[in-house]
């Protein structure tokens, strides 16, 4: 791929930032959408060091604010006609209890909801892309998921791991789910899922503290390097062969390691009903609407 636009979330660290090296390298221009501005202008400084003739823009998007979304759209708007790759990676994984600004719990509201309501609203733009794609990132630990529809807000009793399981579920129900009704509408648009395995990033904090000192070795056994990390991501986003609608990850023991290949996801992940009624809230919570049967 080269000379494709290209926004990634959360693209100013870990595999975020690996993403965006590998399509600012092969001639893409890359818009990072980063929470944190200064942060992203530092990772946009860092790689131009590395690709001087890169193309990188660095725009400001907080997940957890719907406001925040909408003006991240409307600023995109304001600079490209069109999209042709979209990477929801940004995440927040268990932090304590918090919310969105809109009030709901912050790792659904921000993994799913902010990312829900960013796909809408630059669908227009992704149908005027070439050979456009979404590709969502999810995590094994989907596999441990329920989307609670009584207690999203955490209100009845927060778990941290527990409600990012939940989000991670969401998104992949999000991207079957987006594909199958991109198809249904005559869309050229495809959807895709992703995961890392278990990879050595930020995420891997208690909370908003940094990673204790005796788990870094525990992590060093188990998890696979950033750059390793993001193959499956590269691979849903650029490999011809897919259709839309699979799921990447790494081929090794229990997903965790190893070389991108389509994975199946846990059983009865893809539950209609389930994934309708998902859908359904997210285009009420959101008030995005996507306007597709």
């Amino acid at each position: 791929m080269s000379d494709k636009v290209i926004i990634i979330t959360g693209a100013n660290s870990g595999l975020g930032l690996e993403t965006a090296k590998h399509f600012v390298d092969s001639g893409n221009i890359v818009v990072m959408a980063v929470r944190n501005k200064n942060k992203g202008e530092e990772a946009k400084a860092a790689l131009l060091k590395s690709f001087p003739e890169a193309k990188i823009d660095a725009l400001h998007l907080d997940l957890a604010s719907l406001t925040s979304v909408h003006q991240f759209v409307e600023t995109f708007s304001k600079n490209y006609t069109r999209l042709d790759l979209l990477i929801n990676n940004a995440g927040v994984m268990t932090p304590p209890y918090s919310k969105t600004e809109e009030g709901y719990e912050l790792q659904f509201g921000s993994n799913h909801l902010g990312h829900f309501a960013l796909t809408g609203l630059l669908l227009p733009f992704l149908e005027k892309g070439e050979q456009p794609r979404v590709v969502t990132l999810s995590s094994i630990a989907h596999r441990n998921g329920v989307i609670d529809f009584d207690n999203l807000d955490g209100t009845k009793g927060y778990k941290a791991m527990k409600f990012y399981s939940q989000s991670k579920l969401a998104n992949l129900m999000f991207a079957k789910e987006l594909d199958e009704r991109l198809k249904r509408n005559g869309y050229k648009t495809i959807s895709l899922a992703a995961h890392p395995g278990i990879s050595a990033t930020n995420l891997f904090r208690i909370g908003k503290e940094s990673t204790p000192w005796y788990i870094k070795p525990l992590i060093k056994l188990i998890a696979q390097p950033a750059e390793k990390g993001v193959l499956p991501t590269i691979m849903a986003a650029t490999d011809k062969t897919l259709v839309g609608g699979e799921y990447i990850g790494p081929d090794g023991a229990g997903n965790r390691k190893g070389n991108p290949t389509i994975e199946t996801p846990r059983k009865n992940v893809y539950n209609k009903e389930t994934m309708k009624k998902l859908w359904d809230l997210s285009e009420e919570l959101t008030s995005v609407r996507y306007n597709l049967l």
